[in-house]
């Protein structure tokens, strides 16, 4: 894992922290970080949920634009793959994830927040997809999870005109879940899994894979998706666990072991 990407995990909640100052620009050392970070996430089993963190002043203020500069197309066509990977990573961790967004969130910022199920902004914190104003387009994500996210129209007047929207904007159009104060982002962050700790994990897999998955297709189609979930956590000891709780009554209710 790279050195501007740090992992540390505790009390079931992983955090991949972005190290890469002033901004954390999103180079292509950094995006292989956080496609490894990704990777060791999903296989930790002492993970039940992940934060995404650039820190106290800054989330990441996009791509490494001078290392782009100099790309050939079919130096992009190469390179955008493994881009695309990462964030793919980030989005099919089979845990909950939360973004936590301090300052700036542009570009290949926003669109890693966007790969998250959760975000948490602080109220100073601005959002956006600027890319137009290179001449090209979100490259991430930006374009179909945005859109999937808040919507078609408003997806387009941010990646069209390439503005940022505040804080209080993101929360109104639902690209943000809850905004604070800049310095209890990361608690919030944290507040916001802890519940998952100790959780029935196979069922929560199954339902954001049920939700995603689903997304994706037509509802016939996401129906199926779901139906094959549902099923497939009756193999589970916690769906064994959680029945009997509840058919016998069990104070607290069932005490789930993740398996």
């Amino acid at each position: 894992m790279s050195e501007l990407v740090r992992f540390e995990a505790e009390g079931g909640i992983a955090t991949i922290r972005l190290e890469r100052p002033p901004v954390n620009a999103l180079n292509f050392e950094i995006q292989d970080g956080l496609h490894a970070a990704a990777l060791e996430a999903t296989g930790r089993r002492d993970v039940s949920a992940v934060i995404i963190y650039g820190g106290e002043k800054v989330f990441a203020a996009g791509a490494d634009v001078k290392e782009m500069q100099a790309m050939t197309y079919t130096d992009m066509v190469d390179r955008s793959a493994a881009l695309q990977a990462a964030f793919i990573a980030i989005a099919r961790i089979p845990k909950p994830t939360v973004a936590a967004i301090t300052g700036y969130a542009l570009g290949a910022g926003c669109e890693l927040a966007l790969a998250c199920d959760f975000r948490v902004a602080a109220d100073n914190a601005k959002l956006g997809q600027p890319e137009v104003a290179l001449g090209v387009i979100p490259g991430a994500g930006g374009t179909q999870r945005l859109s999937r996210l808040i919507g078609p129209a408003k997806a387009k007047d941010m990646i069209f005109t390439g503005r940022p929207v505040s804080a209080q904007e993101a929360l109104q159009i639902g690209l943000v879940d809850e905004v604070v104060a800049p310095d209890e982002v990361y608690a919030a962050a944290r507040r916001r899994v802890q519940d998952y700790v100790g959780g029935p994990a196979y069922a929560i897999r199954a339902a954001k894979e049920a939700i995603d998955r689903g997304l994706e297709v037509d509802l016939e189609t996401g129906l199926e998706i779901e139906r094959m979930q549902f099923v497939g956590v009756f193999a589970t000891r916690d769906r064994d666990l959680g029945m009997a709780a509840f058919v016998e009554h069990k104070k607290g209710g069932a005490k789930f072991e993740g398996r």
